[in-house]
């Protein structure tokens, strides 16, 4: 096979994986949107939840953090989000959620879909991603939906 047929390939792979965890995410999880979690709390469990999880705990109770983070210095706007994700189920897992950012008027000023693939059972797994924000000043992370499926 040539160089352009297995980049081509490459492209197309990655695009059908990209298209597929949209479509996942679109269909899968809470419609309704969530606060986001500030340090360690529980939500109440989902009703689409699939499989019951140890000691009553949802599957959205494994994002223990999310929020803004200000990284901004000499007048140079940089906020991110950062999450961390503990894996509560008996088994590898894949989260993805997606969220927006509300500014105090309830007007979508940012949002995203965010991706941690597998965490093992147990295990504690951090992340962060840069936004376009310009403040973190009366802003609310909600997350819109929230999806954990078994790693293979």
């Amino acid at each position: 096979m040539n160089k352009h047929h297995r980049r081509f390939s490459s492209v197309l792979i990655a695009t059908v994986a990209v298209a597929g965890l949209a479509l996942t995410t679109a269909c899968g999880g809470d419609d309704e949107s969530t606060p986001a979690p500030k340090g360690e709390t529980t939500t109440a469990a989902s009703p689409e939840a699939n499989e019951p999880e140890p000691q009553g705990r949802s599957e959205r109770d494994d994002l223990v953090r999310f929020e803004l983070e200000d990284r901004s210095q000499a007048g140079i706007n940089n906020i991110w989000v950062v999450w961390t994700i503990k894996n509560n189920s008996s088994e590898k897992s894949t989260y993805s959620w997606d969220w927006e950012a509300v500014d105090a008027q309830g007007t979508r000023v940012a949002n995203s879909s965010q991706l941690e693939t597998d965490v093992q059972p147990g295990q504690t797994a951090t992340g962060e991603f840069p936004t376009t924000l310009k403040t973190t000043e009366g802003i609310k992370l909600n997350i819109t939906s929230f999806n954990r499926t078994a790693g293979f």
